[in-house]
């Protein structure tokens, strides 16, 4: 590790208390996201990852091994990207909130044209991420 990146025990105590406070806060999201259809999980959970990475190695470990949570990010931080279902309803309620969002929530055309941006760059980012086959896919197919 090199002197850029200290270590969470070299870190400003308030700044690791900081970040286990959203690290936390971000898993008690993901489970209601679990439960919700509107709020997503893994972004929630990958949030958690990166609080805890910077300031609890121990509880980064432990959400990665946590028998729900862990199998839904360990694809993702070793690079295997999402199943095709899960890419295909994250940009369905992605694009539904966002239009909701634009057509009767919002009133400027600024603020519309930056939400439809976000999303047009999240859909791409989604569909550049390797896709998974589905649960119980041989691999050889």
């Amino acid at each position: 590790m090199n002197s850029c990146d200290p270590t969470p025990k070299e870190r400003h105590p308030a700044l690791r208390w900081a970040l286990l406070a959203a690290g936390f806060a971000a898993v008690v999201l993901a489970v209601i996201g679990m439960v919700l259809p509107v709020l997503p999980t893994v972004p929630f959970l990958l949030l958690a990852l990166a609080c805890f990475a910077r300031s609890s190695p121990r509880i980064h470990a432990w959400l990665i091994g946590h028998a729900s949570f862990g199998p839904l990010v360990r694809p993702y931080l070793q690079g295997g990207g999402l199943p095709r279902t899960a890419k295909v309803r994250a940009i369905a309620l992605l694009w539904g909130s966002i239009g909701l969002s634009v057509l009767f929530l919002l009133e400027g055309t600024g603020l519309r044209v930056l939400l439809l941006a976000v999303a047009l760059g999240v859909t791409l980012y989604l569909l550049y991420l390797p896709t998974t086959p589905p649960e119980g896919a041989k691999a050889d197919q």
